[in-house]
């Protein structure tokens, strides 16, 4: 009986940092610089609107009974 074990070569790949993430590099503390002079006024103002609501309790009753229009 042979055995159909295939021996396999890896290889350890190193990723060297870019510039980018050596500014961009995350941290437990935040940098309480950059948050005290964080500018609100130059937000967007939104509007949320829900998607997909949550029945009502009404809505939930007429269902159990069976009627299914609101």
């Amino acid at each position: 009986m042979q055995s159909r074990i295939v021996p396999v070569h890896t290889a350890l790949m190193c990723v060297q940092p870019t510039a980018l993430s050596k500014t961009a590099k995350m941290s437990d503390k935040p940098n309480m610089a950059e948050i005290a002079s964080f500018d609100k006024t130059k937000l967007k103002k939104t509007e949320t609107k829900e998607k997909n609501p949550l029945p009502t309790k009404e809505t939930i009753e007429q269902e159990r009974k069976g009627d299914a229009t609101p």
